[in-house]
């Protein structure tokens, strides 16, 4: 158990100690007994779904009252089914390729010596995040799938639902036999705990955060650990002149008001001057109680539309709002994204494969679609179990994060008495 009294420097480096320890345990534990531990871990989730609803409530309540915004309110709200959705996403990890040992390049040097570049974990992952409870149990189960120990530090706002949800994790992971010490929760709002965990160099090999731009931005300002940044989701879905109107109509809808609140909603509408049916498109977001804000073209097609601002490009909403332009091609659009995009995910629906080609190759965002909504941009959707969130940087991992994400490598070396001349 952590000690309360300690300040909150003391505390992160007694739990960097503690998961450094765990680490080095996990190196002698076989992929299997992993595997199982999450498996154990999944069903200790289902078991105890009424006691983490309930913590959820706690939660929930607090954060109405301290006026927490919709967005974020369902992000942290569990049901019976999310909580179903959670526990399968451990078990989904359980079930992935071992990324451990597997062979990322080798070769033969002149001399006659074997080289050979093989994955091994991380080490210690910190993991700073907001609102979204589930992040405890995605976290926790893909850094010890891919090997590594994990200290866990989630908002203040979730506090009991995280607790909770750790617990089973625990109970899952203790009964494989594995060390409790893998997965370790901070057990204090204090702000100061985050500060410290972003200085624990020596103890923590990387920092992954998840949550709004302010988050973010103090981990960038403060780490002196290896960040793998999420920074904000301004997600375009263009619509091109070519594109199929029902298809459109549909994509557009699901990738704006499917999820408001996730970071792989459509954020700023683009319409190619020569699409034939811009004003149903408008039309049936504002049908869904969806804010337009547009630029004069937009303002034309519907009354309703209120006036976008300079702002408004640049602002991952997170809630029914979205802001639309009218855009001369696909170069136009390539350029607006380019300006205010945050290489995040960006979608084109078009039925001319060229123009299509075109938008993938030019468009520098860590996910490019085409005739897909942007709320597929998740490690589920992708195939890669849950993930430990969205990498928009160009260092280490891209795009969706999980078990390969969470891994780096080594070189070994093979010889047969070679000296150096």
């Amino acid at each position: 158990m952590n000690d309360l009294t300690q300040t909150p420097e003391m505390l992160i480096a007694t739990m960097g100690a503690r998961a450094r320890k765990a680490s080095a345990l996990l190196a002698g534990i076989s992929d299997a007994d992993k595997a199982n531990a999450l498996r154990l871990a999944a069903q200790a989730l289902r078991d105890q779904t009424a006691q983490i609803a309930a913590a959820n409530a706690r939660d929930m309540e607090n954060a109405a009252a301290n006026g927490l915004s919709p967005a974020m309110l369902d992000r942290l709200r569990l049901d019976a089914g999310r909580i179903a959705a959670t526990a399968d996403g451990v078990e989904a990890v359980a079930g992935l390729d071992n990324p451990l040992g597997s062979v990322i390049g080798e070769s033969v040097r002149p001399n006659g010596m074997v080289l050979q570049r093989v994955r091994v974990p991380l080490g210690v992952i910190g993991i700073i995040y907001e609102s979204r409870p589930n992040v405890t149990a995605d976290a926790a189960a893909l850094c010890l799938r891919a090997g590594n120990a994990v200290i866990l530090r989630g908002g203040s706002e979730a506090r009991e639902s995280n607790r909770a949800i750790h617990a089973a994790m625990i109970e899952g992971i203790a009964a494989a036999g594995l060390p409790a010490d893998a997965v370790q929760l901070v057990p204090t709002t204090d702000r100061a705990a985050v500060g410290a965990l972003l200085k624990a160099a020596g103890l923590v090999d990387l920092i992954v955060p998840r949550g709004g731009k302010s988050l973010v931005a103090r981990v960038q300002e403060e780490a002196r650990v290896p960040v793998l940044a999420h920074l904000d989701g301004i997600n375009h879905s263009y619509v091109d002149g070519a594109a199929d109107p029902k298809m459109a109509q549909a994509i557009i809808f699901n990738a704006k008001m499917r999820r408001t609140g996730v970071c792989g909603a459509t954020e700023t509408l683009l319409i190619d001057r020569a699409y034939p049916e811009p004003a149903a498109l408008i039309g049936a977001l504002i049908g869904a109680k969806c804010e337009v804000r547009g630029d004069e073209d937009v303002r034309a097609l519907d009354a309703q539309v209120k006036p976008a601002s300079d702002e408004d490009w640049d602002t991952e909403y997170l809630e029914a709002v979205i802001s639309a332009r009218i855009v001369d091609g696909v170069e136009e659009a390539i350029a607006h994204i380019a300006a205010h995009g945050s290489h995040h995910t960006d979608a084109i629906i078009t039925e001319d494969g060229a123009v299509a080609e075109r938008f993938l190759n030019a468009v520098d965002s860590a996910i490019v679609m085409w005739n897909a909504s942007t709320q597929f941009a998740d490690g589920g959707e992708f195939g890669l179990g849950a993930e430990i969130g969205i990498s928009t940087g160009r260092l280490h991992a891209r795009g969706p994060v999980a078990l390969e994400g969470l891994t780096t490598y080594k070189w070994l070396v093979r010889g047969t008495g070679q000296i150096r001349p």
